[in-house]
Order: C-alpha cells, then sequence, then structure tokens
C-alpha cells in the first residue's frame, strides 16, 4: 500500500472517530484530540496481535497488513513528525511508549519493531506492587514530551495490580501563523452558545485577504502556519456552519464522507468583509478504549483477544489491552497555535465565482482541525463550543 493511499485510509479514519468523539465525549464542551496520536497507538498493539484480533484490527485501521501500518508509522514518524523548527517551521515532537509488567518481557520481534518503527519507549515495571508509581511516571513521560502541556494522560486510578500493558503517545505541535494577528485589534464580540444564550469573548481580526471556501451552507477558512524549509506545509482549518446550531449537523456531514477535506478545503485567497475568529484554550481528555468499542473494536480489550505476539511467556495467552487513555491541549492565539496531545494529495474543489468579498465571522460553535496539506495527514481535530470555557 502506497503513502497515499494510507494517509487516504488514515483520514477516513480520523473523520469517522472524530465524528464519534465530537458528538458524544465532547457534545456538552469544548474539545480537542489526535485521531493521529490514536491511529499510531493501534497499529503498534496490531503488531503484537495475531488472528480474529489482528483481523479486526486491520479492518478498522483499514490496512491490509502489519507491514503496510508499520511501514505507514515508520514515514509518519520520520518524515511528517519530524521537529521542522531548526529551519523555520512548526516545532513537533511525537513519542510513544510502552509500559509493560516486568513478568512478561516483550517477544524480540516485537520489540524490535517497537524500537524500530515505533522509535518507543518500551520499559518493564512492577503494575502488581507498584501501579500507581507505574502511572506517576508514564505521566510524567506525558508531560516532559509535551512540553508541560499535559501533565496527567492516566487520571487517578485508572493503573492498577491487575494492569498487564499500558500503551501511551505524545504528540506536541508549535506553529506560528505565516500572517500573525495584531494583538491591538484584538477585541470583544458576542459569541452564540447553543443553548441559545450568548458570551463576550476576545475575537482576533484581519483585513488581509484568506483561504476561504463557501459551500452552501457551511465556509471553510484555512490559516496556514508559517513554513520551514523542508515541503510540508501546516494548516490549520475551520469549519463554520451558516446556522448557529449548526454543528452537529457538519460534523456528522463531516465524519460520513471520506472525500470530504479533498472536495471543500479551501484552495485560493480571497478579500474578506466581516472577519472575526475567537481566541481559545482547550484541555480535554478520554478514554480511548470505550470510544473504540463502542465503534466495534472489542477484541483487543477482552478475554477474547490474542495479544501472544507481544510477550515472552506462556502467561501471554491471558494478555489483554486494559486501557488506553488520552488527552490533549491546544491554544490559538494571535501568535500561532501551541498544541499537545498524549496519545501529498491532488486538492481540488469546483471553483468559486468570487467577485465580492466574504464574511467569516466565527461567532457560534464550529469544528476545526489542523493538517499537513502536501500529504493530507491530519494532526489535530476539535470544537469550541464555548471560547471562554477552560481559558
Amino acid at each position: 500500500m502506497d503513502l497515499r493511499e494510507s494517509i487516504s485510509n488514515q483520514t477516513t479514519f480520523s473523520l469517522e472517530i472524530a465524528k464519534n468523539v465530537l458528538l458524544k465525549e465532547g457534545k456538552n464542551s469544548n474539545l480537542v484530540f489526535s485521531p493521529l496520536s490514536i491511529h499510531i497507538v493501534l497499529s503498534l498493539i496490531a503488531a503484537g496481535s495475531k488472528g480474529p484480533t489482528l483481523d479486526q484490527m486491520l479492518s478498522f485501521l483499514r490496512s491490509k497488513s502489519n507491514n503496510d501500518l508499520n511501514s505507514f508509522a515508520s514515514q509518519l514518524v520520520s518524515l511528517i513528525l519530524a521537529d521542522g523548527s531548526q529551519s523555520g517551521g512548526p516545532l513537533l515532537s511525537f513519542a510513544n511508549g510502552v509500559w509493560t509488567e516486568k513478568s512478561l518481557p516483550l517477544k524480540p520481534s516485537f520489540k524490535g519493531i517497537v524500537d524500530t518503527v515505533y522509535k518507543a519507549t518500551a520499559k518493564q515495571v512492577d503494575f502488581q506492587s507498584k501501579a500507581v508509581e507505574v502511572a506517576n511516571e508514564v505521566n510524567s513521560w506525558a508531560e516532559k514530551a509535551t512540553s508541560g502541556l499535559i501533565n496527567e494522560v492516566l487520571p487517578a486510578g485508572s493503573v492498577d495490580n491487575s494492569t498487564r500493558l499500558v500503551f501511551a503517545n505524545a504528540l506536541y505541535f508549535k506553529g506560528a501563523w505565516s500572517e500573525k494577528f495584531d494583538a491591538s485589534k484584538t477585541k470583544n464580540y458576542d459569541f452564540h452558545l447553543l443553548n441559545g444564550s450568548s458570551t463576550q469573548a476576545p475575537f482576533m481580526t484581519s483585513k488581509e485577504k484568506q483561504f476561504i471556501s463557501a459551500h452552501g451552507d457551511f465556509k471553510v477558512l484555512g490559516l496556514p502556519y508559517k513554513q520551514g524549509e523542508d515541503k510540508r506545509r501546516f494548516t490549520m482549518y475551520i469549519f463554520l456552519p451558516d446556522a448557529k446550531d449548526g454543528l452537529p449537523a457538519l460534523v456528522e456531514k463531516v465524519g460520513s464522507d471520506p472525500g470530504f477535506l479533498d472536495r471543500y478545503l479551501p484552495f485560493e485567497k480571497v478579500g474578506v468583509g466581516e472577519f472575526r475568529i475567537p481566541k481559545f484554550k482547550i484541555s480535554f481528555g478520554f478514554e480511548v478504549s470505550r470510544v473504540l468499542m463502542g465503534l466495534g473494536l472489542v477484541l483487543p480489550f477482552s478475554s477474547e483477544g490474542d495479544l501472544t505476539e507481544m510477550v515472552e511467556s506462556s502467561t501471554g495467552k491471558d494478555l489483554y489491552v486494559s486501557s488506553i487513555y488520552h488527552k490533549s491541549f491546544i491554544e490559538v492565539n494571535e501568535e500561532g497555535t501551541e498544541a499537545g496531545s498524549a496519545s501529498a494529495g491532488v486538492i481540488s474543489v469546483r471553483s468559486l465565482l468570487i467577485t465580492r468579498d466574504i464574511d467569516f465571522v466565527a461567532d457560534h460553535p464550529f469544528m476545526f482541525l489542523i493538517r499537513e496539506d502536501m500529504t493530507g495527514v491530519v494532526e489535530f481535530i476539535g470544537h469550541v463550543l464555548n471560547p471562554l470555557q477552560g481559558a
């Protein structure tokens, strides 16, 4: 499977997961998560699976084999998620970690994949008598990997003496806008909430031309980040429904159409009339395994699962993934975006015949994502219901 096909499959996976998470986990709050983190962790688990468990995971991840998943992960880690700050682009860091009960040493073949493909920290620990200490260690690891943004990926009580395996992932992104906003022009305006009320929030504005496309009942804004010397181009996209309460329907549409992004992302700059985007800051965590089971991925988390490719022990047949937790943070302001998570396509869209300036006023709930445009890989997805919540 070539990289383009793998990315297309990963994007479909990302938008499907997003639909479920945004409409259920975050229906009452701001939300951000990294589908890429979840994809990588599941690929790592698949590398240690076999039989029906592996089949179910490959189907869920839309992949033909572990080799395809491993190849994709390797290219992601070495190319797309490489730090670009030294050449003027976004600061990126990406880390994986595997903690296993010390009585269950990893199989050399699995450890090789963990070390070389996923560049993961692999540690044997004592869950049976030091579960709390292990949880603290994982949290410290995540805090370091995300420059202090995520300090508790494992909530209290999530690890105990029955735990045998913990997978963690951390993704950190810090990018400056290619055209920064003038902070002196930031002013308070009404932001309309889903319940019909409104709140005053600080909005950024600009008179510069912007990447905007209009599609009947929603608009899409692209805010590019400063590009480094490599070819990668990172952009934040904001999906704004025309209706004040139109976000749930828009999320449903985005998550149900595999080709949505290729068709609807803006590709040219247009003049703007009224143009306002709220500043926001979001921290959000949830138990990924619960969401995945709700979507039909059940074997890795059950006694029926087969993770025997992971460990060199007869007790490997009793091994299962007890939990996958995920926590993300994002802050958007006049300078750019800082985001953390602990877990080349041809873009075409029908031509827009625009003869007038377009308004883009994000004064009601909207969805956003951060994507690398050369490849199409989606790093973060979220929505803003109230820009003051969590600020």
